[in-house]
């Protein structure tokens, strides 16, 4: 039997049925609610929010969910208890590691690898210690232990915070059997600089990584030879659809791009779900409201999966894409 850690302990992984491999509760910047709290309001409103929203996704049949906010996107493992122990019928798995894709945080450029450049030291890297932590004995005192690490790599390229970050991540990887999800950008081809640093300099397999935000590129071509190199494909972001594009497909682009990838027989080495979240700091609800109306943890079912079975892809491959892949990367096979 195997199992993986969840906010409510381990789940054996033939239990996590129906999974979305990359979403989120909230995603917010501690300053600003420390600071200027008035849009986040109460914490009790914004849990009775979210255990509305899950319960929901829960009724549509969704078992697991992956919460990928890691530090850097406000983690606040005290406060999403509150809301899993609302939503018993929804096992959420909890991640570590650091979001960035510039700059190493302050808290870590004079520790470790940062101290080592100034004063010639051999100091070890603090962030594999925190990571190991974090799955290992549990995140503070909540008792609750990560069951996936996460990095990313965007449009500024293999910055040197981002390689250390990653690098933290391989690490931590290699000691635990966790695995990796990376935010990536995949019209800027950061799978293949992943591949190098993770994978060709670290010794990560790729059957143990998440390329999250494949399905932000139309790219064919691309998208096989990562699938080729080994890497799990996760088309993650249904529902974000700008009416200018933003630099990304349109709804309609990014179904049509799946309904390809399975006829070419890569249903097997995708996960799928929505990047979307109860809350976030990032823009008003009033703005999300308005420009990202699809965006949320509904739109999968309602939407996107009578599509592509209107145009081709099997009962047999999405169960593959939304139960077995997820079970697979969680249980280390390919």
């Amino acid at each position: 039997m195997t199992t993986v850690e969840t906010m409510r302990g381990p789940v054996d992984t033939a239990d996590l049925g129906r999974t979305y491999m990359h979403e989120h509760v909230f995603v917010v910047n501690p300053d600003m609610q420390y600071n200027w709290p008035r849009e986040w309001g109460s914490d009790d409103d914004r849990i009775v929010e979210a255990v509305t929203k899950l319960r929901a996704l829960a009724a549509q049949g969704v078992k697991t969910f992956v919460d990928c906010t890691a530090p850097g996107l406000g983690r606040n493992i005290p406060l999403l208890a509150k809301v899993a122990e609302q939503v018993p019928e929804l096992n959420i798995i909890v991640s570590t590691g650091v979001y960035i894709t510039d700059e190493i945080p302050f808290t870590f450029s004079v520790r470790g690898p940062g101290l080592n450049e100034i004063a010639g030291t051999q100091d070890p890297e603090p962030m594999v210690e925190f990571f190991v932590g974090d799955i290992a004995d549990g995140i503070g005192d909540t008792g609750v232990k990560a069951g996936m690490l996460k990095c990313a790599i965007d449009t500024e390229g293999m910055t040197g915070g981002v390689e250390r970050v990653m690098r933290a991540v391989a690490q931590a990887h290699l000691q635990t059997g966790t695995p990796i999800t990376v935010h990536t950008h995949p019209d800027s081809k950061t799978g293949l600089d992943v591949k190098r640093v993770l994978c060709d300099g670290e010794g990560v397999d790729p059957h143990r990584v998440v390329l999250g935000h494949s399905g932000d590129t139309t790219d064919i071509a691309h998208l096989r030879e990562l699938g080729d190199h080994g890497f799990w494909l996760g088309f993650d972001r249904f529902g974000v659809d700008f009416p200018d594009g933003y630099g990304m497909p349109t709804s309609q682009s990014r179904n049509d791009t799946l309904i390809k990838m399975c006829q070419l027989g890569y249903a097997d080495q995708i996960v799928l779900s929505h990047d979307t979240n109860c809350y976030m700091d990032w823009m008003s609800p009033q703005t999300r409201n308005a420009f990202l109306p699809q965006w949320n943890y509904l739109h999968l079912g309602n939407d996107v999966l009578p599509y592509i079975r209107e145009h081709g892809v099997t009962d047999e491959q999405i169960t593959t894409m939304l139960v077995d892949n997820p079970r697979r990367i969680f249980e280390g096979k390919c």
